[in-house]
C-alpha cells in the first residue's frame, strides 16, 4: 500500500490536509494521462456476496480509511490540519490525535508522541504499545476488564503514522511521527 499524508498552511491561516492512497500495490492501474496520478482501488472492498453489508450495489460506498482532517476551534477558527496514516487505525487515531489536541491541550508533537491504542474489531481486544502502563490500563475502569489486552499490536507498532500541523496560539506548530519517516517544517 501506498500512501502519502500531506498538510500545508499559508501566513493568512489557508489550510489543506491531503491524503493519496493507492490501497493495493499501484492502485486500479489506471492513470489519469494530464497529472500522472495513480487511482485508487478502495473499490476493493467490495463483496459480491449479497448477505454481506458491502456487497456492490447502486449508492453504496466501500469501507475505506482515506481521512484527510481539518478542525476549527470554538470560534469557528482554523485549528489543524492533521491526518493519520495506517490502514484500520486510522479512525481511531484521528479520534486520539483531536482529543489529545483539543480537549487536553496537549502540544501537537506531545500528541503525537503519546501512546498508541486500538480497539479491534469486534470490540473485545484491545491493543496498545508497550509503553501503555498497566497503571493507565487499570485507570480504564470496570469496561477494561471485558477486553483482552495485547501489547505491541502489529497495526500500532508497524502503521499508525501521523502528522499535524495546528495553530493554536496564533502561530503554526508542525509535527510529525517520530516512530516513521517524515518530516515538519515550519516558517
Amino acid at each position: 500500500m501506498a500512501t502519502v499524508y500531506l498538510r500545508t498552511a499559508d501566513a493568512s491561516g489557508m489550510m489543506v490536509s491531503f491524503v493519496q492512497s493507492n490501497y493495493i500495490g499501484f492502485g486500479s492501474g489506471l492513470v489519469v494521462l494530464e497529472t500522472g496520478i495513480s487511482l485508487q482501488n478502495y473499490g476493493a472492498f467490495f463483496s459480491l456476496d449479497a448477505a454481506h453489508p458491502n456487497v456492490v450495489a447502486g449508492g453504496k460506498r466501500p469501507f475505506h480509511t482515506i481521512i484527510p482532517a481539518f478542525a476549527l476551534d470554538t470560534q469557528g477558527a482554523p485549528l489543524m490540519a492533521f491526518g493519520v496514516m495506517g490502514g484500520p487505525m486510522q479512525a481511531q487515531g484521528h479520534l486520539q490525535l483531536a482529543l489529545r489536541v483539543m480537549l487536553h491541550k496537549q502540544d501537537p508533537q506531545a500528541a503525537i508522541d503519546a501512546p498508541c491504542w486500538r480497539v479491534e474489531q469486534g470490540a473485545d481486544t484491545w491493543c496498545s504499545e508497550r509503553r501503555w502502563s498497566a497503571i493507565r490500563w487499570r485507570r480504564c475502569g470496570s469496561w477494561a476488564i471485558k477486553l483482552r489486552w495485547k501489547i505491541r499490536c502489529r497495526v500500532i507498532t508497524s502503521a499508525a503514522r501521523r502528522r499535524l500541523c495546528a495553530i493554536p496560539q496564533g502561530f503554526y506548530i508542525a509535527a510529525t511521527e517520530s516512530r516513521k519517516d517524515g518530516q515538519a517544517v515550519v516558517f
